[in-house]
């Protein structure tokens, strides 16, 4: 048996103890030092979940394009750059991109993303031709690929998808969207989207499409956020990102109205999928969280809303964790 000892994160925080493990299953579990010397000492945490990515783009990287650093320019659909050499690329040139960006998620701790799938059922199927054989699951949230309702499409996509991520209301004529939130709804699938990024976006139309959760949230006001809260939605931050269009989340604002947080990467070709370093941009530009909260923005919270269940739950759980060094929250051990 092999062990891990320090302070494991549970959903009512931290406890002082060791795993025991083998053959990919949790053995031992307790308070007190293990009976031999263990692999790694640290912060004992479930693996991540990436709550918000686009790993579409990630062939992007590759290119060293000089990107925009607006985000109508860059990624508003569907005329943003990012969608034009969406549609120019080749299906292998995506495919590999996605691979790579899948490979990187995987071998920083990251078992699950949740990705807003572009270009219809064509972007589904090439999500899922990049996942095959990867050991990560994924939620995969697709989308129209014109920005219009067609009741055969979203049929089609919520069948071979967990629901529908768009982008958000300022891009879509409302009625339009409306009629494809329903359309989610009555399927009791997942339904979220992009909101008040880079400007404020009317509060009470977001709502009244009923989201599961939102997307960065960056420009909404404090009575925006209240709504949000009573409303008991969660919202997805992505800090990297919004530091490359100068977008400046009020994190203060955040925390006190309450509501849940978790964290993505966002676009693949901006930065890289791997989430932890999400936390880490947060830990180093603010003291707003404790590490505790951090933390379960990229474990306990997305699996939550996203209805997950792998997680460090006890004597004989499959091994998915990852451990942390105390002070710089970078990674020391990773389950395989």
């Amino acid at each position: 048996m092999q062990y891990v000892k320090g302070d494991i994160l549970t959903q009512d925080g931290f406890k002082k103890g060791y795993l025991g493990f083998e053959e990919n299953r949790i053995i031992d579990l307790r308070s007190g030092s293990p009976p031999e010397k263990p692999l790694a000492e640290g912060l004992i945490v479930p693996t991540f979940v990436n709550a918000h990515t686009h790993v579409g783009d990630s062939f992007l990287r590759k290119k060293n394009i000089k990107l925009p650093r607006n985000v109508e320019e860059l990624v508003e659909a569907p005329n943003g750059l990012k969608h034009k050499l969406l549609r120019k690329a080749s299906e292998e040139e995506i495919i590999d991109g996605m691979k790579t960006s899948i490979d990187e998620m995987i071998e920083t701790g990251t078992s699950c993303l949740c990705d807003f799938r572009e270009e219809g059922i064509k972007g589904v199927y090439q999500l899922r031709n990049a996942l095959k054989d990867k050991k990560i699951s994924s939620i995969i949230l697709s989308r129209p690929r014109q920005m219009s309702y067609d009741r055969n499409e979203v049929e089609l996509l919520l069948k071979n998808s967990f629901g529908i991520g768009l982008s958000s209301i300022s891009d879509w004529k409302y009625s339009e969207i409306e009629k494809i939130a329903k359309h989610v709804k009555r399927k009791k699938k997942i339904f979220a989207l992009h909101a008040s990024e880079a400007v404020r976006e009317n509060i009470d139309l977001i709502l009244d499409l009923k989201p599961d959760f939102l997307v960065h949230m960056v420009s909404a006001t404090e009575s925006d956020l209240t709504c949000v809260k009573d409303e008991n939605i969660p919202v997805v931050i992505c800090p990297r990102s919004n530091a490359f269009f100068n977008l400046k989340i009020n994190l203060k604002l955040m925390k006190k109205t309450g509501i849940d947080l978790m964290l993505g990467t966002d676009n693949a070709m901006l930065n890289t999928p791997n989430v932890l370093e999400e936390l880490r941009h947060l830990k180093n530009s603010t003291r707003i969280f404790s590490t505790q909260e951090l933390l379960n923005m990229i474990t306990y919270t997305p699996r939550k809303v996203l209805n997950l269940d792998d997680c460090i739950h006890g004597l004989n759980s499959t091994c998915k964790f990852v451990v942390l060094d105390r002070e710089s929250l970078k990674s020391v051990y990773i389950s395989k």
